[in-house]
């Protein structure tokens, strides 16, 4: 199957497609020369090229496979990576305009290794935007079965603003966790036939979905039920929870690394986390149409939520604050007397200019008025004075240690005192 086009990276058929302005045929990534793209393993801030047939990078691998002088196929290989990526770059900006109405991405995936990964597939929409599609699922279910075939649209990678003008990444291959796979064929159709659907960027935050990265498949909906289980057992011992706190991994800390502080400020009051690693507005959304808080009526709901939405897409704070508008509007649905403490989005990443951390920041400023919640952002308290994030209070730039929690704590205090004190509408 690796050799079906084989012909097409010879002589100046290729030359053509890649430095052309505009690409007026199909676009072929593989086969290809050697020198046709610049092949990158990138992980983190760290990265190599590919200059004969074999990278070795830490703990990433890359092995060129053809013969004459050109790449058949490529495999990849990475482990216990957060991402890694295998980027095929253009030495020239390419012209993808005439593909994204009905173009597609096509490219052949022989998958060796999965279990403890996942696989994700991205192309460029312009300079900075870089989406990915993630197929793990297929992935998973593909190992060992040898060559199959993935045809994305186009469209898929397309978001506001995007200008597919000049991209220099048609294509990249994205690792998380640990795995093995080799991919052939890559190539930009004008006009495809998708076997493969992609969620749509512009409702994903506000489309209930169960949690579906590859590292929460074993516990997730098992701690879904857990919690269920200890919001019935509260219940029926006449002590329902008083403060039910909602969120991602920074509100589970509470669990562990804040475990302390909540149980000299909060155990009295019964409360119940409700925070979930990884989780997204649609995943807390899918909690909460599932039971979450169904039966409880506490006093209040401390609800932080969208660092993931920024932290793993990237995403448009007007889609992350419309998944929050729709979180807010179920907690009043399902419990109407319960108080709501919007908490502003912490900061991450070390310095202020920081992408991710400026991202959440103009998510705070979209949520920061609504008339329906008391809303709270204890930011500048999490930070120094020159609003550097230090690693004494988020050890990761992300998660707060003991003392993030007690600072948490101290400053939420006199809001939450107030919440609890008050008497509902």
């Amino acid at each position: 199957m690796v050799k079906t086009i084989r012909a097409m990276a010879r002589g100046t058929a290729l030359a053509a497609l890649v430095c052309g302005a505009h690409a007026q045929s199909d676009l072929v990534v593989l086969p290809a020369a050697s020198t046709a793209w610049r092949i990158i393993a990138v992980d983190g801030e760290s990265q190599a090229q590919l200059t004969g047939d074999s990278l070795v990078a830490g703990p990433l691998g890359v092995t060129a496979q053809g013969r004459a002088g050109v790449r058949d196929a490529v495999l990849f290989d990475w482990k216990d990576r957060w991402e890694a990526v295998l980027r095929f770059e253009s030495p020239q900006p390419l012209d993808l305009r005439p593909f994204v109405a009905r173009g597609t991405l096509e490219f052949d995936l022989d998958v060796a290794e999965l279990a403890h990964g996942a696989i994700r597939v991205k192309l460029s929409c312009a300079e900075g935007c870089e989406p990915s599609v993630n197929i793990h699922e297929q992935g998973r279910a593909w190992v060992g079965k040898g060559w199959q075939h993935v045809s994305l649209p186009i469209s898929c990678f397309a978001r506001e603003g995007a200008d597919f003008s000049r991209v220099k990444l048609p294509f990249g291959l994205v690792g998380v966790g640990s795995g093995r796979a080799r991919v052939a064929n890559v190539r930009i159709l004008r006009e495809g036939k998708p076997n493969t659907d992609c969620p749509d960027y512009r409702s994903e935050s506000v489309t209930p979905i169960v949690q579906n990265e590859w590292w929460a498949l074993d516990w997730w909906m098992s701690r879904h039920q857990e919690k269920l289980e200890e919001k019935r057992k509260l219940v029926a011992a006449g002590t329902p929870p008083e403060i039910v706190f909602i969120g991602d991994s920074i509100t589970q800390g509470w669990e562990t690394a804040g475990r302390e502080v909540w149980q000299r400020h909060y155990a009295k009051h019964h409360a119940l986390d409700l925070g979930f690693n990884g989780d997204r507005t649609e995943n807390v959304l899918w909690r909460l149409q599932h039971g979450a808080i169904d039966g409880i009526a506490a006093k209040v709901a401390v609800l932080m939520i969208g660092t993931n939405n920024s932290g793993h897409r990237a995403e448009n704070p007007w889609t992350t604050a419309a998944g929050i508008r729709r979180i807010v509007d179920e907690i009043h649905r399902r419990t109407p007397g319960t108080r709501v403490l919007l908490l502003a989005i912490f900061p991450r990443g070390e310095q202020p200019g920081d992408f991710l951390r400026g991202i959440n920041e103009r998510v705070n400023r979209l949520i920061a008025g609504w008339s329906d919640v008391r809303f709270l952002n204890i930011n500048a308290e999490l930070l120094n004075a020159d609003g550097r994030l230090s690693k004494d209070v988020m050890p990761d730039l992300l998660h707060p240690n003991e003392k993030g929690y007690a600072i948490w704590q101290r400053t939420m205090e006199p809001t939450l005192q107030k919440l609890l004190q008050t008497s509902p509408d």
